[in-house]
């Protein structure tokens, strides 16, 4: 890879050159990619690009407003809920690709409406190479993207062929702050794939709650720049406990912490068992909802980092 400052000076006038004077579109999910392309492109071509920022309900704690006052003086930035309509059609459904796919359909629907909107005709993408190597994906970095409307977007994808630790060199060059830069990878489905089982908002906020917890503790002893992901899992496990002097029955909580460079595999981190401990003890006494949490001890392979 060319060097952070040589990799921003080409990639800035290859977007000139694809985009021109055409307006574009990305999906900002406040994430190291989706960031990185965004400031790329502002770069660029300025306030043609639309960063637009999509709350489907499946976000982390605090996740709403550090995106919004990161971004919205530095960019031309939207920020769009939609996370009723989202809530709506998961309603029920517990098959995680079925869950998937619904996120994913509905996404789409409500970006085709701000790309319509916006009259964009570039579609940016934060794709790094693992994920187009995961999937052995032989897409060209510029091809097209049908919308359901058969609204044709044409493709951008600026760092293509990095991989994150590399994205996070080009981040810390371009300025953004290190919340940003060395954020936690957060999958696009959120909350949905840390939730087993069907989604409601009541166990959506538990396990919000409970990431939060996990983040919390991780940070507070300054492990998140040692480790990878870090995060809790709501199960659709029910299991009997006691709170005070009464019995009770309430949900299972994973707690999964894992090292990786680049996604492609990863091994679960060694952490102090003090920190496993305090986690444990946060959630059950802070989520009623909670009585038992477990910790996640298998490697990629053979899991995936996320449960669903």
């Amino acid at each position: 890879m060319l060097g952070p400052k040589e990799f921003i000076e080409d990639a800035i006038q290859k977007i000139k050159d694809q985009i021109g004077d055409e307006k574009a579109i990305i999906a900002l999910s406040g994430g190291v990619d989706s960031s990185v392309c965004s400031v790329l492109v502002q770069e660029a071509i300025g306030d043609n690009l639309t960063a637009v920022f999509v709350d489907h309900g499946l976000l982390r704690a605090g996740e709403v407003e550090q995106v919004t006052n990161t971004f919205k003086d530095r960019l031309n930035f939207k920020f769009v809920d939609a996370s009723d309509e989202f809530m709506d059609q998961l309603a029920g459904v517990d098959d995680p690709e079925e869950k998937r796919k619904i996120i994913g359909r509905v996404f789409i629907e409500v970006f085709e409406r701000e790309a319509i909107e916006s009259g964009a005709k570039f579609l940016v993408q934060g794709t790094i190479a693992p994920d187009w190597i995961e999937t052995k994906g032989e897409i060209k970095s510029h091809h097209n993207l049908a919308l359901p409307s058969g609204m044709e977007l044409e493709l951008c994808e600026p760092i293509r062929d990095l991989y994150k630790d590399e994205v996070r060199e080009i981040g810390d060059e371009l300025g953004l702050p290190a919340t940003t830069v060395y954020r936690q990878p957060f999958p696009g489905p959120g909350l949905g794939v840390r939730v087993v089982g069907a989604l409601t908002r009541e166990n959506v906020e538990v396990c919000r709650k409970a990431n939060k917890i996990v983040c919390d503790e991780v940070e507070a002893r300054g492990l998140d720049k040692d480790v990878w992901q870090y995060f809790a899992v709501l199960t659709d496990t029910k299991v009997t406990g006691v709170k005070g002097d009464q019995r009770d029955f309430g949900y299972l909580v994973v707690v999964r912490i894992v090292n990786s460079i680049d996604a492609m595999t990863a091994s679960v981190a060694e952490l102090p068992w003090e920190l496993i401990q305090t986690i444990s003890k946060r959630i059950t006494s802070e989520i009623s909802e909670v009585t038992h949490v477990a910790l996640s001890v298998s490697d990629k392979p053979p899991a995936t980092i996320e449960f669903c």
